[in-house]
């Protein structure tokens, strides 16, 4: 039999957030959209086995049921995480952001607001924009209906799952609309270091938002890596061993205390 939808407010088995202590850096994680930190909690836990510090929030409106999604909007996205990143600014010397799909999109907002507070930033997919030609539709959908076809379990390597909403809430869509503007009006005033993992094969979020973001930030250190055997659920699927150990290596060379607290 089915299993019931869960009630408002109630969570869905293992969408809890996670807090795993570490050393003085600390690590932000963000999900992405209509997901959990469940897609998050193994490359948590390989951050924190590296000795950081490592958090990651339920964002207000996921974790529950689709149409608590539908009244919650970016800012209040927004917020969670930076009550986390102030979080964790009390206990660690340092802080990295990193997040996944809108949980980049987010990562991004916080350095752009915040610039003084994140240290680094390690996006994998992150999405700021959609070339779909149904998504000019969106304003009229989100009138007509409360939700759409999801967009969750993009996963190449058979047997994972990410927990995740079975509809897109299109109300909350036309949310993540509008903090992908406006995170893509003030690219320019990102500096942190950047790492992007994008995935070739992706079949939600396409390649322009990676070359939009790297072609407008204001960062003079910015890296890609391809991920040819994972599709956009990358810290899940094929290459999430190779997510996981290049973004402790990468955190190590940029931020010098990440390095001390692995010793």
């Amino acid at each position: 039999m089915p299993q019931a939808a869960p009630q408002a407010g109630s969570l869905m088995p293992g969408a809890v957030p996670f807090d795993l202590p570490g050393g003085s850096v600390g690590v932000l994680l963000c999900h992405g959209f209509t997901s959990t930190p469940q897609s998050l909690r193994d490359w948590g836990e390989h951050l924190a086995a590296a000795g950081l510090t490592v958090r990651c929030p339920l964002l207000p409106g996921h974790g529950t049921r689709w149409q608590d999604a539908n009244v919650s909007t970016e800012e209040d996205w927004y917020r969670e995480l930076s009550a986390a990143l102030d979080d964790l600014r009390g206990r660690c010397s340092s802080v990295v952001v990193a997040g996944l799909s809108m949980g980049g999109t987010l990562a991004l907002r916080l350095a752009q607001r915040r610039p003084d507070d994140v240290a680094a930033l390690v996006l994998v997919n992150p999405s700021l924009l959609t070339e779909r030609r149904d998504a000019r539709l969106l304003p009229l959908l989100a009138r007509l209906t409360p939700a759409w076809a999801p967009v969750a379990n993009d996963i190449k390597k058979p047997g994972p799952v990410e927990l995740a909403y079975p509809r897109l809430p299109t109300r909350a869509a036309l949310a993540l609309r509008r903090l992908w503007t406006a995170v893509r009006a003030d690219l320019g005033s990102v500096r942190a270091p950047l790492l992007v993992f994008r995935s070739v094969t992706d079949h939600v979020v396409e390649p322009a938002s990676t070359r939009v973001l790297l072609a407008g930030v204001g960062s003079t250190d910015t890296t890609e890596v391809l991920l040819h055997e994972s599709y956009h659920v990358a810290t899940l699927d094929n290459d999430a061993p190779m997510v996981f150990a290049r973004s402790v290596e990468w955190i190590r060379e940029r931020v010098p205390a990440a390095r001390v607290s692995s010793s």
